[in-house]
């Protein structure tokens, strides 16, 4: 599914099912903050201070979809705000599903997996890519990340390679920008 959104002059079309399934304002800026602080903008240039502004407002004020608050936990460890990053994380692990000796997220209101014998469920590409979100986030900070968060991130890679296909792929080429290694 398409919608136009407007961003001030700009007019864009998004397409819902690569955002996760998630559609609202707060994503598509922690998306476009992720994408500046990639490129690499600097935290000081004024469309990132603004648009962390916005993120930073937006924590603040409302409980936040497990896939939006993926979105912002990468964007404030892109932009070395370690306390929102950690916020993030804290709330982000209380949602956790914890399963196998491995972690990732899942969408609220998901009918849990049955699990039938020879057969190995994959996740919803959303799910993929929202716990391959907070994966950056754990491993994105200064200093380096801590003997306890990289035992944590290897429980979230542990889960993500799983979700692979025999051939090595994901179940959609926007999860595929997510190598496991």
């Amino acid at each position: 599914e398409k919608r136009l959104k407007k961003l001030g002059e700009v007019s864009i079309y998004l397409c819902v099912s690569l955002q996760g399934g998630v559609d609202n304002e707060v994503s598509l800026t922690a998306y476009i903050t992720i994408a500046l602080l990639e490129i690499p903008l600097p935290v000081t240039h004024s469309v990132v201070r603004n648009a962390l502004f916005c993120l930073e407002t937006a924590a603040n004020e409302k409980e936040n979809h497990v896939y939006t608050k993926a979105l912002m936990a990468y964007a404030f460890a892109l932009a070395g705000k370690e306390e929102q990053r950690k916020a993030f994380l804290g709330s982000l692990e209380k949602e956790a599903v914890k399963k196998d000796g491995s972690v990732h997220w899942q969408r609220p209101g998901r009918e849990p997996e049955v699990d039938l014998p020879y057969y190995r469920h994959r996740a919803p590409s959303a799910e993929v890519e929202m716990t391959a979100y907070v994966l950056l986030a754990h491993l994105t900070t200064q200093p380096a990340p801590s003997q306890q968060e990289l035992s944590f991130a290897s429980l979230i890679a542990k889960w993500i390679s799983g979700q692979q296909n025999p051939n090595g792929g994901f179940s959609s080429t926007q999860v595929s920008c997510f190598p496991p290694g």
